[in-house]
């Protein structure tokens, strides 16, 4: 463990970012030196200006980008960054933050296994890693814990796994406002079906999921198969950001399976909607002895995500230069 705080900076400040810094800030162990964000409403405001009064005061100004927030020789060892889903969306910001020498703790989901929807574009960030000497991880709490990498933990005592079964239902409306337009609330059925065909829409990082998945397991799938479909309201429900009517769309049901030549199978199921009366997560293994284990009521989604990329950095910290997975890291723990 170091002797000094290790120096973090925030790069984005959307809700999680804004959590996270919230988080950095009372850690005992953690430093805020640096926030960023290319909203010009938060150019050169104080970070303190818009925080909640209990959290400890910070100096921090918001830069508009890296090299303002670096300036006058200040330094950090880890950035957190919380601004894009996809790796082409985000691959720039990674690569200069390694240029600036700072490992890098991400929440873009398609980082969880990078080579899967970028292979060129990962290369690339893992030579920028390599060479600067620094790591970054993509991760959270889903994808990047409940539904891949508890999976595989909880796969531990049993041998001869044939079968893996990961559920998560999440309410929605329990959520950030951008997640519940994310996931098509408050849309029409066509209206939910033409932005989902064009990828505009909708959860991502679930077979991201099944692929670091299957990788931990040693698995080889012959097959995959992924659907995504509406989740639609039988009743009027209102949150603090959207308006949905009975017959619109209250979220999605996204489901990722895949299956090897010899006949083992894993199979992902989210559900993902405002209204979600029973939240909760669940797994259950096909192997001797089997395993079932339930979350009732769920992992709180974006609590559970700042926490995740908090109790991460000392691990990105330890690990070797290069673009890393969860599989290439010890063991996440709160510090």
């Amino acid at each position: 463990m170091s002797e000094r705080p290790w120096r973090v900076v925030q790069f984005g400040l959307g809700p999680i970012g804004v959590a996270c810094a919230i988080a950095v800030l009372r850690h005992p162990k953690l430093e805020l030196v640096a926030a960023v964000d290319q909203d010009p409403g938060l150019e050169g405001r104080a970070l303190g200006a818009f925080l909640p009064m209990d959290v400890p005061s910070s100096d921090v100004v918001v830069a508009p980008d890296l090299g303002e927030a670096l300036e006058e020789g200040v330094s950090a060892d880890v950035a957190i960054h919380t601004t894009q889903s996809r790796i082409p969306q985000v691959r720039s910001q990674l690569e200069a933050l390694c240029q600036s020498g700072l490992n890098v703790v991400s929440s873009c989901e398609e980082l969880l296994w990078p080579r899967l929807a970028a292979p060129q574009d990962a290369e690339a960030l893992d030579a920028c890693a390599r060479e600067h000497g620094v790591s970054i991880i993509g991760s959270g709490v889903n994808p990047g814990f409940v539904l891949d990498t508890l999976a595989l933990v909880a796969s531990a005592p049993s041998v001869d796994v044939k079968r893996i079964d990961a559920r998560r239902v999440v309410d929605a409306a329990s959520r950030r406002g951008p997640l519940q337009k994310k996931v098509g609330a408050g849309l029409s059925e066509a209206e939910f079906r033409g932005l989902a065909a064009e990828k505009r829409l909708g959860h991502v990082g679930l077979v991201e999921s099944l692929a670091l998945l299957a990788a931990g397991l040693g698995w080889s799938l012959e097959r995959t198969e992924e659907k995504l479909e509406p989740k639609l309201a039988d009743a009027a429900i209102k949150t603090e950001h959207v308006d949905v009517s009975a017959g619109q769309v209250a979220g999605i049901h996204h489901t990722a399976s895949g299956w090897t030549a010899d006949g083992r199978e894993l199979h992902l199921d989210l559900q993902m909607y405002v209204g979600a009366a029973e939240p909760g997560d669940e797994i259950e293994i096909a192997g001797n002895p089997p395993i079932h284990l339930k979350s009732v009521g769920g992992i709180a989604g974006d609590t559970a995500t700042t926490s995740m990329l908090i109790n991460l950095i000392p691990r990105i910290l330890e690990a070797p230069p290069g673009l890393r997975t969860m599989l290439d890291i010890g063991l996440p723990r709160s510090f």
